[in-house]
């Protein structure tokens, strides 16, 4: 199940990113944490089998409607964050 893979991967690091390869959001957001020290577990989406299911859960619990960008999203410590504009 989606939501389970997403909670497993959310905590294996204190923070970590969900993104695409190719998304430079994902980018920005990894650079200005790794510029606070922190380093975070990135996880691109579209390099994994599973990817589209966790993004469809991803945007479900950000509430993201149809065509708003669901990456990158953050999590702290487990707990979602949100994305870019919350970091």
């Amino acid at each position: 199940m989606a939501m389970d893979h997403v909670a497993r991967l959310a905590s294996e690091r204190a923070v970590v990113v969900f993104t695409a390869s190719n998304c430079s959001m994902g980018d920005v957001v990894t650079s200005l944490l790794s510029s606070l020290g922190v380093n975070a577990a990135v996880h691109d989406l579209d390099r994994d089998p599973r990817g589209m299911e966790m993004e469809r859960e991803l945007a479900r619990r950000l509430g993201a409607g149809a065509g708003t960008p669901t990456v990158p999203v953050v999590f702290v410590g487990g707990r979602l964050l949100g994305g870019v504009e919350k970091v």
